[in-house]
């Protein structure tokens, strides 16, 4: 049997998700487990099924986003020959494959209106029949959803079923994002470091430089943990000194002064309700609304001087505060980053 993969971190929000995860795995419920991309929610469903009484019985995935919508069905519940084109033979479906053991569909919120149904007869009655037949098929499966999205929200949008939320969610489980448990930040780079160090057959890991050490702790990691993974083993093998602690960090790695401009131009910002007034007298190169359009001899050079203007006020008014900036003006903190940068005001 594979060796389980390790979770690490010491934060209160991170040991309370796996803590919560160490009880439920023992019911034989389902369970949803919610959190941004990269925040280890296979890791979650694993520790679910390792520590259940199934854990000696299968433990079988399914991306649910990676399908296309007309073959969700058919991976899910199996078919018969001839159900469709190309069903030269019959096949089990991921249900069957993990009778007895766990089911692990990630991505469940962009499941089909039809796959939620039949997903729902499943939940419900333990049963199904496979595309193409008539046959009914019993299933013991404990079943394991994961979402970066609001399922709430979807339900109230029409966009998932009330009854298979209410089905699917005995137990929820949502992980915090590496952001708010900035403590296991230093944790998680060395020891991916180390196993990076071990893979290029360096003696030993020589450490990260004070520089680096803050870069890591200041960013903002969107990507969650797998970004801090890629950032750091990628700085082991850029860096390429066994002897000397890593000096330098890429977080983007497309950053390059070769990279291809964007084919249509980027829309301005939203200004918020709070936002300060067009200044009395704009910019330069901007126009006023008195004058005529022919004035405006630079469009996007204006809209960039009243962005940057904009940004420069929101600021202002928080103190600097990004996050409550990037609140302000109805940004996600990501968004807010990008535009300091293209307007140079990162002050970094």
């Amino acid at each position: 049997m594979v060796a389980p993969a390790q979770m690490i971190g010491s934060s209160f929000s991170f040991l309370d998700a796996v803590e919560q995860a160490s009880a439920a795995a023992a019911l034989n419920r389902p369970v949803l487990v919610i959190g941004e991309r990269g925040t280890g929610k296979e890791l979650i469903a694993d520790r679910l099924h390792r520590l259940s009484p199934r854990w000696s019985q299968s433990l079988v995935s399914l991306n649910c986003a990676a399908l296309p919508e007309n073959l969700i069905d058919a991976e899910l519940f199996g078919y018969e020959t001839g159900a469709f084109t190309g069903a030269q033979r019959a096949r089990a479906g991921r249900f069957e494959d993990a009778d007895g053991g766990t089911l692990f569909l990630d991505e469940i919120g962009t499941l089909s209106s039809q796959a939620q149904e039949r997903l729902l007869r499943v939940v419900e009655y333990g049963e199904l029949s496979r595309l193409g037949s008539n046959k009914t098929v019993k299933v013991d499966v404990r079943l394991v959803g994961a979402t970066n999205e609001d399922l709430p929200g979807l339900v109230a949008r029409g966009r998932f079923r009330a009854d298979l939320l209410d089905r699917l969610s005995f137990e929820v489980i949502t992980l915090p994002p590496l952001r708010e448990r900035a403590e296991d930040i230093e944790l998680l780079a060395s020891h991916f470091a180390r196993r990076m160090a071990a893979e290029l057959n360096w003696p030993r890991f020589p450490g990260f430089s004070a520089r680096v050490q803050e870069q890591l702790l200041s960013w903002h990691w969107p990507g969650n943990v797998r970004e801090l993974k890629n950032v750091v083993e990628r700085a082991l093998y850029r860096w390429g000194d066994a002897e000397r602690p890593i000096g330098q960090l890429v977080i983007d790695p497309f950053e390059s002064p070769w990279r291809p401009k964007p084919m249509h131009p980027i829309a301005p910002l939203p200004v918020a309700a709070d936002a300060p007034a067009p200044p009395t007298a704009a910019p330069a190169a901007a126009a006023s609304p008195s004058q005529p359009v022919e004035a405006v001899n630079d469009l996007r050079g204006a809209v960039a001087a009243y962005e940057k203007q904009l940004l420069e006020a929101a600021l202002e008014r928080n103190r600097h505060n990004q996050r409550r900036t990037a609140t302000a003006l109805g940004l996600s903190y990501d968004q807010l980053r990008h535009a300091l940068k293209r307007h140079e005001l990162l002050g970094e």
